[in-house]
């Protein structure tokens, strides 16, 4: 079943997230529209899955995986023919809505949540198995999309895209996931049967745990959408910058194998104490004018492919798999926002402070966020000092 949904993964991933890495150039050729109002369809995306996450959170909790997954794939599907037929802005950006969507029903978060509903406890190597999958997503889809472009436009790309998933993707969401009973209330933890309550204890765990995340996608996004413009302000080309910009993504991947072979024999809280400390390490990397550019991206990749584990993993360590369905979809929330907004709030932090200032910037935020992963430690070693 992993393998399955990881192939959607790859998919959803790449023709989502990563679409308009190659298609924007071509929709602004075509259309007239400006760039920046092109690139905002992804903003926007990601605004309404963080908007959604907890509902979708709860729909998991209440009917299981099976109903949202193969949703998500309907409703991208129907908003990559929407795309592909959008002759005016604001018919462009309503099809982003619905991607959105797509990507909040059928994306990382929901289908850990899923995962969790059916594995309880035993999800964490199902997740762990998933995100090697999501890895590849611009590797197979930046040039399936540069395909499309070349031989048709983009337009027969999103309409391609909307076959795939509604051929492809779909079948094998119903397939490949079972179905399963739903819950009434008295199966949800909580004297009022909601399994979203949560200690005094438990309530500080989930919000630092929130913070942690949010900062992390927050950090991530900035440097994804702006590494090459860090790189060149170091003194590379843009094509020495790129070359080394196609390293994020196997040490994304290579760190994930790692924590695959070995992630069994510790907490996950540990998988996040070293994501938090490889990504400040490589920022701490590149910010200094030394020539380890390359280790300084493969160790700050390491760090976020393995932050998309600790995502999936640690609220189900921390919070049980009775409340994970709910509580991840809540957990999702601001870190997406986040994702969304970071890459505008990247740039003007380049226009006022430059890379280098933008850098020392994200340097501290990566520190702090490795200090709010050690006071979650503490409420993690606290709630089973034996795992720990």
């Amino acid at each position: 079943m992993v393998p399955a949904l990881g192939i959607v993964q790859i998919l959803m991933w790449g023709s989502t997230f990563y679409l308009l890495a190659v298609l924007a150039p071509a929709i602004v050729a075509e259309t007239g529209w400006p760039f920046p109002w092109v690139i905002a369809g992804v903003t926007i995306a990601l605004m309404v899955a963080g908007l959604i996450s907890p509902l979708v959170g709860r729909i998991i909790d209440r009917r299981g995986g099976r109903p949202v997954l193969a949703f998500s794939s309907l409703a991208t599907a129907a908003s990559f023919a929407a795309m592909g037929a959008a002759t005016t802005l604001p018919a462009y950006f309503a099809a982003w809505v619905l991607t959105g969507v797509g990507m909040g029903t059928g994306l990382y978060d929901a289908v850990f949540a899923a995962l969790g509903r059916l594995y309880g406890k035993e999800a964490r190597s199902a997740i762990t198995n998933l995100t090697l999958f999501g890895g590849f997503g611009s590797t197979v889809c930046w040039p399936l999309s540069a395909y499309f472009v070349a031989e048709w436009d983009w337009r027969v790309a999103c309409f391609a895209y909307a076959a795939l998933h509604l051929l492809v993707a779909l079948p094998i969401q119903v397939a490949a996931f079972p179905t399963e009973p739903a819950r009434g209330p008295s199966e949800r933890e909580g004297p009022s049967g909601d399994a979203a309550v949560l200690s005094r204890r438990d309530t500080v765990a989930f919000w630092l745990l929130a913070g942690v995340q949010t900062l992390a996608q927050a950090i991530g996004s900035i440097i994804i959408v702006h590494l090459l413009v860090f790189l060149q302000a170091r003194g590379l080309t843009l094509a020495a910058a790129v070359a080394l910009g196609t390293l994020f993504g196997p040490a994304q991947v290579a760190a994930r194998v790692i924590e695959r072979l070995f992630g069994h024999r510790y907490h996950p809280i540990w998988t996040m104490i070293l994501a938090a400390a490889l990504m400040a390490l490589g920022l701490a990397m590149l910010l200094i004018d030394l020539p380890i550019l390359a280790a300084a991206v493969m160790i700050y990749g390491a760090g976020y492919g393995v932050t998309w584990i600790a995502r999936g993993t640690l609220p189900l360590a921390l919070f049980g798999p009775e409340r994970y369905a709910v509580l991840i979809g809540r957990l999702a929330l601001p870190s997406l926002l986040a994702q969304a907004l970071s890459p505008f709030v990247g740039a003007l932090l380049i226009e006022r402070l430059g890379a280098e200032g933008t850098l020392g910037v994200l340097l501290a935020l990566a520190l702090a966020n490795a200090g709010l992963v050690s006071a979650l430690w503490v409420f993690a070693r606290a709630a089973a000092p034996s795992d720990q």
